[in-house]
């Protein structure tokens, strides 16, 4: 079942996320930077970005390499960062945090790593937001043999893990409209968010414009 409802998803849904978070992730980038993408899965918005962005450079990390990845992957354990203090420019987590045991683990690591943190992931927040998550997660991930142990954050909780790693909240975006209407009714609703993150390191003008427009979180 989980492998018809996979297909059906990718046909209809993945294209068209993929194009949409490359276009709010394209204008979150600092220029001519080297990103770590952790958790990159296949490597497919990556090599949507660096289409858009030649000036920047991305590689992966994930605990399954894929067979025919678009970026070049090394195999980690889903908690280190193979990495020595400050090797990259940004640490990237697109949909990935939800699925760990503790997001402030991989978060550490990301701050150990890089100057800028970027982040797109869940808020649990309103009606019937958990379900919603976990129906999203299952037909996206179940056909890949991902994990699944649904840990969505709420706003508070994200607030929080921010401040415990001295993260600073440079953007947040969360009106994202990864779907079509009448799915976004159901699917967008400020459950999803992109946020910019700089580590206690880092100056401010890396980022650029750093308006902070919050919304919403899980």
């Amino acid at each position: 079942m989980s492998r018809v409802v996979g297909t059906l998803h990718a046909n209809l849904v993945f294209g068209r996320r993929v194009r949409i978070l490359a276009d709010h992730l394209v204008s979150l980038i600092p220029e001519n930077c080297r990103i770590l993408d952790v958790g990159c899965g296949d490597g497919t918005i990556d090599s949507l970005i660096m289409q858009r962005r030649p000036d920047v450079a991305i590689e992966g990390i994930d605990v399954l390499v894929r067979p025919r990845a678009h970026i070049p992957v090394k195999p980690f354990d889903g908690s280190a960062i193979p990495y020595p203090d400050g090797s990259f420019d940004v640490a990237m987590f697109i949909d990935v945090l939800h699925h760990t045991e503790n997001p402030l683990v991989l978060l550490r690591e990301a701050a150990r790593v890089a100057k800028i943190v970027l982040i797109k992931d869940h808020f649990r927040e309103g009606f019937l937001s958990n379900a919603t998550l976990r129906f999203m997660d299952w037909v996206g991930n179940a056909h890949h043999g991902v994990v699944l142990p649904y840990n969505y954050w709420s706003k508070a909780q994200w607030e929080q893990g921010f401040s415990r790693l001295n993260l600073r909240i440079m953007r947040i975006e969360n009106s994202l409209g990864l779907y079509p209407v009448p799915a976004s009714w159901l699917f967008d609703r400020g459950l999803h968010f992109v946020a910019v993150l700089q580590t206690s390191s880092n100056h401010p003008s890396a980022i650029g414009a750093a308006s902070s427009t919050e919304s919403n979180k899980t």
